[in-house]
């Protein structure tokens, strides 16, 4: 079966540790958007904090979304020093994380 061509999604859940200022997150976020503009293969940032009703947050306070073309894409950002570099600083701050990459799919109804 081949592997078909798309947007692969890059997305990661944070909880950050107690004791992390807002201002301190606000810097972290600075430095992962940061990355769009060093790293090639990844071609969008956004992030978010949770605003949901439902409280199954699990503990979970914000979300991160990269944009990729492909599979290889996301294992060259993974590998790239700058990724490497701010990753060490970035999970030093989370109490928790989740990492999923997809394949967005379109479902026509």
């Amino acid at each position: 079966m081949e592997e078909p061509k798309g947007i692969v999604k890059h997305i990661l859940l944070a909880k950050f540790k107690d004791g992390i200022t807002e201002e301190q997150i606000d810097q972290l976020i600075k430095g992962y958007a940061n990355l769009v503009n060093l790293i090639e293969p990844m071609k969008a940032f956004q992030c978010g904090k949770d605003v949901s009703i439902e409280n199954l947050h699990q503990g979970f306070t914000h979300v991160f979304e990269s944009t990729f073309e492909s599979t290889e894409g996301i294992a060259e950002y993974v590998s790239h020093p700058a990724h490497v570099e701010f990753a060490n600083l970035f999970l030093a701050s989370l109490d928790k994380v989740i990492v999923i990459d997809y394949k967005a799919t379109i479902i026509h109804s």
